[in-house]
């Protein structure tokens, strides 16, 4: 008769030879999680290897290979000529008790915890599952015409420098911020030091620290009358309580701030300078200025958002707020690399130097070993100039498809929305002539298998308007979603019209 053990393990015991995982892992696992369950006890005899063998229909070397791996691990002792033992390890988990009809099923992990806690009223998930084929995002580059194939040779060279251990251990980076400097100082008219310039994982990241040092509950924080929801999440999860101010052709209105709000009544007015989202106009140089003297008569900060700078078609884009700050009134917000693969992004915060090294004491807690590798290579990058050149081949490939998206909105949207043709970015900002309902235009999108997120819909009372991300799609995929949304335009206009 087989013993209590045979019987246990011919029935708990399953496999997949198919599987990706070994066969000898998969059973070895199995094992473990039964003695962690106290279903096979320590000190019993596990069967020999041919009888295990002959049990699971497995070849013996299998079974030995099944038991070295549980020798490895401590979980069994193998002994000469007597067999093998499950064994009792130092550390052991808490046994898991369960019926015998459920003994080959894991039990469910609790989906609510058994205490108390404050869900955050700010923060809410933009995140869905998506079926559909095309999709509109709000201005993303496209992952395919970064250079793939390149980024194994960069690791690899990186990762045989001799000096890059010694980097691991060494807490600052000196290298990485003094090309990176050297970089905004070339690109942006900067003429700043490491120690003003501090690098994160993302702009978001980068606002995130910025506004736990600078903002305390119920602060003001101004923001354009159509906005960043992130950002504006961000703010409020710090406590900041959001007040709005109006947009216009020439951005923000800094005339409005000076006639509704009192001196020291603002703690700080988040502003992107160079295309404000999600409308994409450029705030004037007459307006930079009065916002500048501003902020240091009303001592608020300006935080200033340079998410795409880099993308800019016609002519130069305007210097930056903060290469004209000699205040220290303005927190400038970047990124980096956004012509690289996404792993290889970085956002940045160029700021004085005391609210810069309070940023890094702040990073420590966030992000204490940071991407050396990933700093090594971009340094590199910047050094040979990589990083420039592989920007202005994809800017070309982007004023492409922007003016393919223009073409096709006058074929397909003539009269019905309208929009100006931005300078740079990679989303145009599209207002619907007649107001109809965007959430429904997003469901009946859907329907066409066109997904167009609800963060990028902006409906009130004065505003009908989508901000059309084309930079992830090429010319050929435009044309199919600008039809797709022609078409539930046209279902959701139709109810209109017969209501």
């Amino acid at each position: 008769m087989n013993s209590p053990v045979d019987n246990l393990l011919k029935q708990l015991l399953q496999f997949d030879k198919s599987g990706s995982q070994p066969v000898y892992i998969q059973i070895a696992q199995q094992i473990v999680n039964a003695i962690q369950r106290g279903y096979i006890s320590t000190g019993s005899a596990l069967p020999g290897t041919r009888v295990l063998s002959q049990i699971l229909k497995i070849h013996r070397n299998t079974v030995v290979a099944v038991y070295d791996e549980l020798a490895s691990q401590g979980w069994v002792e193998i002994v000469p000529n007597k067999g093998t033992f499950v064994l009792k390890p130092e550390q052991t988990t808490a046994k898991i008790k369960a019926n015998a009809q459920h003994i080959n099923s894991a039990y469910d992990y609790s989906s609510k915890t058994g205490f108390p806690f404050q869900p955050s009223f700010n923060l809410a998930t933009s995140v869905q599952e998506i079926n559909a084929k095309f999709r509109i995002n709000e201005g993303s580059p496209d992952l395919r015409l970064h250079p793939v194939h390149q980024f194994s040779r960069w690791y690899s060279a990186v990762m045989k420098r001799k000096p890059l251990v010694n980097k691991w251990n060494n807490s600052t980076n000196s290298i990485f911020e003094t090309q990176l400097c050297n970089y905004l100082n070339a690109t942006r008219g900067f003429h700043i030091k490491p120690n003003n310039l501090i690098s994160t994982r993302s702009t978001e990241m980068s606002l995130y620290i910025v506004s736990q040092l600078l903002i305390k509950q119920n602060d003001v924080v101004l923001v354009g009358h159509l906005s960043n929801y992130a950002s504006n999440m961000i703010f409020q999860q710090a406590g900041a309580t959001l007040k709005t101010i109006p947009v216009d052709a020439d951005g923000i209105d800094v005339d409005y701030i000076k006639t509704h709000f009192a001196k020291g009544s603002i703690r700080s007015v988040y502003v992107c300078a160079n295309r404000h989202y999600p409308t994409t106009v450029t705030l004037s140089a007459k307006r930079r200025l009065k916002l500048l003297e501003l902020a240091k008569a009303y001592q608020f900060a300006i935080i200033e958002d340079d998410y795409d700078y880099d993308f800019q078609y016609e002519g130069s884009a305007m210097l930056p707020m903060a290469s004209a700050d000699a205040n220290g009134m303005v927190i400038y917000l970047g990124k980096l690399g956004q012509s690289l693969f996404p792993s290889f992004q970085v956002g940045f915060v160029v700021a004085p130097e005391n609210l810069i090294s309070e940023a890094k004491n702040y990073l420590q807690l966030l992000d204490k070993q940071g991407d050396i590798i990933q700093e090594q290579i971009l340094s590199e990058l910047i050094h040979e100039g990589e990083i420039s050149r592989l920007l202005k081949k994809n800017i070309v490939v982007y004023k492409q498809r922007r003016d393919c998206l223009c073409r096709l909105l006058k074929k397909h949207f003539d009269g019905i929305v309208t929009w100006h043709i931005p300078s740079g970015g990679l989303a145009i900002w599209l207002q619907f002539e007649t107001k109809i309902s965007l959430v429904k235009l997003a469901e009946e999108a859907d329907k066409n298998d066109l997904y167009l997120p609800k963060t990028l819909l902006y409906q009130d009372r004065e505003t009908c308007a989508i901000r059309f991300g084309f930079g992830h799609l090429d010319e050929e995929e435009i044309e199919h979603v600008a039809k797709k949304l022609k078409s539930a335009y046209d279902v959701v206009s139709s109810d209109y019209i017969e209501e």
